[in-house]
């Protein structure tokens, strides 16, 4: 291998030296091919889309949250150039065996690089959640979904309440150090907040009524102080625990940087693509353009301290490549040129079982992955019959679930026999928070038609003049479900919600509209959802600190109702005292058996209203890894302590699988 790469190298000579005689002779004119990355990758400042829904499920901020084929094998002649010098980039020509190819997660340009702005469309940088992206940007602590654990990154050492639980103390790690050499102190944390304040960014709109202040103690310690309630406890200790995990500490002077940039104007300030941007993270930006984005190690990164991880993470390059939906993903999946694929690939097991490809996933078994966050067909609770109980519900019930658990989903998917539905997810912790046996008779498994039926007709809305169609107040129950075009698993799930409306004398027709356009009609809560949005899907929240709670939130609180900008949940615009009475409670509850009565609640009366309604179990991410090229991803009993989760190697623990990887062919 080492002489083939020396006869290719010295062939390489050759033809530059050709390529300059021959320039030298003849003059042209400069085309597309010759537009330097630096003009090349310009964000798209037009574009407002967030990562798209389907793959990543965002909670306060923007999703990630809601990427051409790869290079070939051969080395470039030389070390690829630093961060710094993105005009020389060349994303054609990674070397192999130091590139981390990506699928699944960046499906458009990126926009920016500001850890400010919940609108950069950057997957591979910027995600603030329970499960942070830390590729880039940093948190003081990383939340590990398998063991519940939280984990100094930033910080040193565990964080400690006060006496009365109205205070975080912790201090952060001395050895860490921004990407301009300076070090990251606790007054970047205290600055980073008061920016978020100053501007009402996403993350200060979401946490500002938790969260009184924090503070910089000295130069390595941190106060966060909760915002209290009348009685003088914390409104919610889970958010401001939650902060520690979320949310990325931002270098000050480079804030300071930006608010003269823009002259501290607040739509300006979020709208920078910050391209400057400073960063504690592994990685940063290399090359971006609407073909691929590619981060490349920061050789400097502090982690390497005896301190963090001790050394670098393995690959030089992070790599995803843009594609235009699942199908062309799994293609280069199969081809070899994915080694990571966060994205819904149909059939994944006839991948090994009859392909015989070096392709697996975290459990060999269905489902494959662990089963984390519901996607959910939420009603516009404004269309004409939707504002019916009976409607709503009968649609629910004569949904055929078990097709799309083995269609839409082929499978990736626990099914409602095993797990009944409620508001949590599949995991055995949180199966366990509520009673299920209460609220057994609210149940159903789906493709009841009869069952759908016969609720219409008692509730007096039948089909009074023959067409085949049911109608309420005189008017024909017509719906529209949608959802983003090119989610292969999604539309196939949409078309069986559709079926089901025909079977009981519904019509439902379906409708896909581009990412860009879905994500900006159903994030606008401030009016009425327009037409063609009757029944749409969007996710729900995952595994994290503050789970189900967080979840059950952003699936049903009415405080998101009347957001111009919402990220949150509960798009239908649900409202319902007793719930939001129950969700503002449950955070400051200590008692086990009063919390399991809460939530048992709760889980009542989201099955007898019917808002919204779980359409599959979903794995936090899609996690199916080819190992042509790199090998030692995290599967279910590898044995690592603390256990590695299948999140693709960026998003809270799951970043320490990147220092787990070896080449298959060194």
């Amino acid at each position: 291998m080492k002489n083939k790469n020396r006869i290719f190298f010295i062939l390489l000579g050759l033809l530059l030296a050709l390529s300059l005689v021959l320039g030298a002779c003849s003059a042209s004119t400069p085309t597309e091919e010759d537009t330097p990355a630096e003009e090349a990758d310009a964000p798209a400042a037009e574009e407002e889309a967030a990562a798209p829904a389907e793959e990543a499920a965002p909670a306060e901020e923007a999703a990630p949250a809601e990427e051409a084929a790869p290079a070939e094998e051969a080395a470039p002649a030389e070390e690829a150039a630093p961060a710094e010098e993105a005009a020389a980039a060349d994303p054609n020509a990674l070397p192999r065996n130091e590139t981390l190819y990506f699928n699944g997660q960046q499906w458009g340009s990126v926009v920016g690089w500001n850890p400010y702005s919940s609108s950069n469309n950057n997957a591979m940088a910027i995600s603030q959640q329970d499960n942070a992206r830390v590729l880039m940007f940093e948190t003081p602590y990383l939340y590990n979904m398998l063991d519940g654990g939280v984990y100094p990154l930033l910080a040193a050492g565990p964080y400690e309440w006060n006496a009365d639980r109205t205070e975080i103390t912790f201090s952060l790690n001395p050895a860490a150090h921004w990407s301009d050499g300076t070090p990251v102190t606790a007054e970047d944390m205290a600055y980073t907040w008061d920016t978020h304040q100053k501007y009402s960014t996403p993350t200060g709109a979401g946490n500002v009524d938790y969260i009184a202040d924090i503070v910089a103690v000295d130069d390595l310690t941190v106060t966060v102080q909760a915002a209290l309630n009348d009685a003088g406890a914390a409104v919610n200790p889970l958010i401001v625990e939650a902060y520690l995990t979320n949310n990325y500490i931002i270098q000050k002077a480079w804030t300071q940087t930006l608010e003269a940039r823009v002259g501290e104007d607040a739509t300006a300030f979020m709208a920078d693509p910050a391209e400057d941007v400073v960063f504690s993270g592994p990685y940063s930006k290399y090359f971006a353009d609407d073909s691929k984005v590619v981060l490349v190690r920061d050789d400097n990164y502090w982690g390497q301290d005896a301190s963090m991880w001790g050394k670098l993470p393995v690959p030089k390059y992070l790599a995803h490549t843009i594609f235009k939906d699942n199908a062309a993903g799994t293609t280069a999946l199969q081809a070899g040129e994915v080694d990571v694929s966060q994205q819904f690939n149909s059939n994944v097991q006839d991948l090994w079982l009859q392909d015989g490809l070096p392709i697996s996933t975290y459990l060999p078994d269905a489902p494959y992955g662990i089963g984390a966050s519901l996607p959910t067909a939420f009603f516009n609770l404004q269309s004409p019959g939707l504002d019916q109980v009976a409607v709503r519900k009968a649609i629910a019930m004569a949904v055929d679930y078990p097709t799309i658990i083995s269609n839409a989903m082929t499978n990736q998917s626990a099914t409602f026999d095993q797990v009944p539905r409620s508001l949590m997810n599949p995991t055995p912790g949180e199966q366990a928070l509520y009673d299920q046996g209460t609220v057994a008779d609210l149940q159903w498994v789906g493709n009841d038609i009869e069952g759908a039926k016969a609720m219409l007709d008692e509730a007096g809305i039948v089909d009074s003049d023959g067409d085949g169609w049911r109608e309420f107040n005189g008017e024909k129950l017509s719906y529209v479900a949608t959802c983003p075009n090119g989610w292969s698993d999604w539309q196939a799930a949409i078309e069986v919600v559709a079926a089901a409306g025909a079977e009981i004398g519904i019509e439902i027709t379906t409708n896909y509209p581009e990412w860009s356009v879905y994500q900006t009609v159903v994030t606008k809560s401030d009016a009425p959802l327009p037409e063609g949005y009757d029944i749409f899907m969007m996710w729900s929240d995952g595994a994290g600190p503050t789970q189900p709670w967080s979840r059950i939130r952003h699936l049903l609180s009415s405080e998101f109702n009347g957001l111009a900008s919402n990220w949150n949940g509960n798009w239908g615009q649900y409202a319902n005292a007793e719930v939001d009475e129950l969700i503002n409670a449950i955070p400051g509850e200590t008692d086990s058996a009063a919390l399991e009565t809460m939530y048992t609640r709760l889980v009542e009366i989201y099955l007898t209203d019917v808002p919204s309604f779980t359409l599959m179990y979903r794995p936090q991410n899609f996690h199916t890894v080819n190992e042509s090229v790199w090998t030692n991803f995290p599967y279910d009993g590898d044995g690592t302590t603390p256990p590695v989760p299948p999140l693709n190697l960026m998003d809270g623990w799951s970043v320490a699988g990147l220092y787990n990887l070896e080449l298959v062919n060194p």
